[in-house]
């Protein structure tokens, strides 16, 4: 695995969150913010997860330990905060892989588990996790979506690609 390889994940995600949130952006708040049967409750439970266990990942990247946050934890209450914060983090993790050594990658990574349990992993695959986690609750999020009268966005890899090529 190298930075290419990542840096095209990362910024393949960062334009799937924004177009996801984009679509989102139009529901009505009671449509966002509605109960549903998902994992996290809500549209607005679930796009609060996926920033919560970026922040929990890239603090660990990053800073050598993860924040205090709770995987359920509702960072932001509203819609437009929650849109800021996201970008802002999409484009952290974008510039923390452009910095990344390419032996980095490969390298023994070593954390803490939320549940406390230390772990020994290459990097690449905690990266892998990262976004495979992403996209696994953008489909959450994109599934919710399409019971709502905003039709939910294009998501898949190859559609970011052929607009971004190289």
């Amino acid at each position: 695995m190298n930075r290419r390889y990542f840096l095209t994940l990362a910024r393949y995600n960062r334009w799937a969150n924004a177009r996801l949130y984009g679509a989102v952006g139009r529901l009505p708040a009671e449509e966002y913010l509605r109960r549903r049967p998902a994992f996290f409750g809500s549209i607005h439970g679930t796009l609060n997860h996926i920033l919560v266990t970026d922040r929990l990942w890239l603090g660990r990247i990053v800073d050598g330990q993860a924040p205090p946050l709770k995987l359920d934890q509702i960072l932001y209450g509203d819609f437009v905060a929650l849109e800021v914060a996201r970008r802002a983090e999409d484009g952290r993790l974008v510039q923390t892989i452009e910095a990344m050594a390419e032996d980095r990658f490969a390298a023994p990574f070593e954390y803490v588990t939320v549940a406390g349990t230390r772990q020994v992993q290459p990097l690449w695959q905690v990266l892998a996790h990262v976004f495979n986690h992403q996209t696994h609750h953008r489909g959450q999020v994109h599934d919710q979506l399409s019971q709502t009268a905003v039709a939910p966005p294009e998501l898949d890899l190859v559609y970011y690609l052929r607009e971004t090529p190289g």
